[in-house]
């Protein structure tokens, strides 16, 4: 089955967006510098949504790349023009019309050669026939399992057609055999899409009729393309999903029993028996390289079974840190978004968490103002803040999505006023939190890796920890190696992106890290050193004195 009818995907589809859209800030994606020379024809692309928006891009690119287009920076220069799009919230597509509206500026200026200009994703999904009614706003709109049919669209276009669709969902198109162009010109970390669209039937969710059913890429073609970012000298790697731990591969025989789900948590649909799932495929990764970095989002806290947590404390290169969508601390609430689990439940996991994983950082996803939420509801919410103390936080006002359970069962009754303010005080309690976690840190050694120079001052470095929490520090020279003796004669380097620093934190804030690097080191050396990776595993060594410090690292 190539594609579904409107009515059968009602049927099907099982929605679950806000793992898949977590972080859902604005980001521009230009195409990268390796285009051919000789290509004629130029695109411009922006994107914006999700880190599988971002994947997908890649995954455009390559394949307009296939077709001779070169890339550009210089929209005015463009002879296509792409905008890679999030359907979540209503304000992720009134951005998208601004643009279009710029879009059709820049066609009608350029009258004797006008660009082509296109809609891909989430949005184009859902809107294809207001996009293509749009008074010549849009040439194209390609859905997310179309994107191999943009070049033939494109040349027909630019032949002299009329504007054309191509939004189906498929039962089968993971992109396995497309080999991402990545546009992170740093080149230490990349995203790697595993699976796409989810089986979850949460009531706000907009993602089943944007990105169809689940299905999972085969484990082999995800193992080659980590060896390659391996061998083109990438340092960490994020396997991505709408439902990323929901993961199953059920072309391979798995070598370890099926862990299903965890207690307490229950599904809409029937899960599939056999077949490799996350936890085994989670360990054929981080077993490629012990150097290589390896995070995963977003997942559904139903898909976190014993094994899986276990895995992850043991073995050094994954990371302690991870996603877990909350969306509301109300069991009631929690029953009206059909999320499968009770507060009750959700604490639980967390206590076991914690428990099996000492220091691990969480991230969570929250929204305020669903429908019929009372203040009862939200002051659940707001005191399930307060005990969790997230690490990190996604945290929107409801936005009502036609298509979905809510659309059709429910009313958007929360006026927007109370909605924003009801986040706020999420928020607060939030930031009070996160600030606790991170002044925990003060004078403990954390692992970094080295990211870029700081853009706020130059004689700064910036980096992310093993929780995923942003670091700056100063750019002095440093030890070369966490073992060498401790002399002020010891052999002393400049740190680079892609090393890894162990870092002595010095001040924080809710959000960001200050601190004194110590030494270069390795990721396994740390580890040894220190017993653990985790940021809140409290670390003390003779060598983090301040004295030490002092004579043991120089200005540049």
């Amino acid at each position: 089955i190539r594609s579904w009818t409107p009515e059968s995907l009602l049927a099907v589809a099982m929605l679950r967006s806000w793992q898949g859209c977590v972080g859902s800030a604005v980001r521009k994606v230009h195409t990268n510098p390796s285009f051919p020379a000789a290509a004629t024809r130029r695109v411009y692309m922006e994107t914006y949504g999700c880190q599988m928006n971002v994947n997908d891009s890649e995954i455009v690119l390559s394949l307009l790349e296939k077709s001779g287009f070169s890339k550009t920076q210089e929209m005015d220069k463009a002879d296509l023009i792409l905008v890679n799009t999030c359907a979540i919230r209503e304000n992720a597509e009134s951005k998208i019309w601004h643009r279009l509206n710029h879009f059709r500026a820049v066609k009608r200026k350029r009258k004797l050669d006008p660009p082509v200009v296109g809609v891909l994703g989430c949005m184009a999904e859902r809107l294809k026939t207001k996009l293509l009614e749009s008074d010549k706003m849009v040439d194209l709109v390609v859905g997310p399992d179309s994107y191999r049919e943009l070049p033939a669209l494109v040349s027909s276009i630019e032949s002299g057609s009329l504007p054309q669709a191509h939004v189906q969902l498929s039962l089968e198109e993971t992109y396995a055999d497309i080999t991402p162009l990545r546009t992170d010109s740093n080149g230490i970390s990349a995203f790697l899409s595993i699976m796409r669209g989810c089986n979850n039937m949460c009531s706000f969710c907009i993602v089943p009729f944007t990105r169809g059913r689940e299905r999972s890429r085969p484990v082999e073609s995800i193992l080659d393309e980590v060896r390659q970012l391996r061998d083109q000298g990438f340092k960490e790697v994020t396997l991505l999903g709408q439902n990323v731990n929901s993961y199953q591969d059920l072309s391979s025989e798995p070598l370890h029993d099926d862990p299903g789900s965890r207690q307490g948590f229950n599904t809409v649909y029937t899960p599939k028996e056999g077949g490799i799932r996350f936890p085994e495929l989670l360990a054929r990764v981080a077993e490629i390289d012990s150097e290589l970095r390896v995070r995963f989002t977003s997942p559904h806290p139903k898909d976190f079974p014993p094994q899986l947590l276990d895995l992850i404390s043991d073995v050094p290169n994954i990371c302690k840190s991870f996603h877990m969508p909350l969306q509301s601390g109300s069991s009631t609430m929690l029953d009206r978004m059909r999320r499968g689990y009770t507060r009750e439940a959700y604490l639980d996991l967390i206590r076991h968490t914690r428990e099996v994983i000492p220091g691990v950082t969480l991230s969570t996803d929250v929204i305020s103002g669903f429908c019929g939420e009372s203040e009862e509801e939200h002051a659940h919410t707001v005191s399930m803040m307060r005990e969790v103390r997230f690490d990190q936080a996604f945290m929107f006002a409801y936005s009502l999505r036609e298509k979905t359970h809510a659309h059709r069962n429910y009313t958007d009754d929360v006026p927007q006023d109370l909605k924003n303010r009801r986040v706020r005080e999420v928020a607060e309690v939030f930031h009070q939190g996160a600030l606790a976690n991170n002044e925990g840190l003060v004078g403990s050694t954390i692992l970094v890796l080295v990211e870029a120079d700081d853009r706020k001052s130059a004689n700064m470095l910036t980096g992310r920890s093993d929780g995923n929490k942003r670091v700056v520090f100063d750019k002095v020279m440093v030890l070369s190696d966490m073992g060498s003796s401790t002399t002020a004669t010891s052999p002393h380097v400049e740190l680079k992106p892609g090393d890894y620093a162990a870092v002595l934190v010095k001040s924080v804030t809710s959000t960001t890290l200050h601190g004194a690097p110590i030494a270069r080191t390795s990721l396994q050396q740390f580890a040894r050193i220190f017993g653990s990776i985790a940021d809140h595993t409290h670390r003390s060594s003779p060598m983090l004195s301040e004295a030490f410090l002092a004579s043991n690292t120089f200005a540049m």
